[in-house]
């Protein structure tokens, strides 16, 4: 069963109910009815639905459990990959950039100052494309963007970028220097 087949399932609130009951013990359909506030007709289509399902199983003598296996094994089998971080081939450098940078947005600036060289130049490159002039704004709407959640605000990192000669500003204007 996919992941989504399990979101499917359980968007009906009778199936939640009855899932719910079984999960904290409910061991028959009548049980299950009680517990879970269902008529008799609601509970049975609920049960079914989940039994044919597998997410809850009858077992020899008849009481309903949960199948926890089926999520273990949805659990490693359907997880998403893990967003890594920034990929740069060089693995002490992506170390960093994990670390500190997570789906796009800077999470903190590292205190160590290489570290923070690392970042901020990253930040540099994947945000502002060489020699291509920015106006102030631009760049605080830019930055802000990775600043999202974070402990930083555009400012300081406009701040850094500046004084690294990420940025170059003139006259309110910003750019990116060119690879020399």
């Amino acid at each position: 069963m996919a992941t989504d087949q399990l979101f499917r399932l359980f968007a009906e609130q009778n199936r939640v109910r009855a899932f719910a009951a079984v999960a904290l013990g409910a061991e028959t359909s009548e049980q299950v009815a009680e517990m879970a506030g269902l008529t008799p007709k609601g509970t049975a289509l609920a049960l079914l639905r989940l039994r044919e399902q597998g997410v809850v199983k009858s077992m020899d003598d008849g009481e309903l459990r949960v199948d926890y296996d089926l999520f273990r094994k949805l659990a490693r089998e359907d997880t998403e990959p893990v967003e890594t971080g920034p990929v740069t081939g060089d693995e002490h450098t992506d170390m960093i950039l994990r670390t500190f940078v997570r789906g796009g947005r800077l999470i903190r600036l590292p205190a160590q100052w290489t570290r923070k060289q690392v970042v901020l130049q990253h930040i540099a490159e994947q945000t502002f494309a060489p020699g291509v002039e920015y106006p102030e704004r631009t760049v605080n709407e830019k930055l802000r963007a990775w600043c999202e959640d974070g402990e930083v605000d555009h400012v300081t990192l406009r701040r850094y970028l500046v004084d690294l000669h990420h940025l170059r500003r003139s006259e309110g204007v910003y750019r990116r220097p060119t690879a020399a």
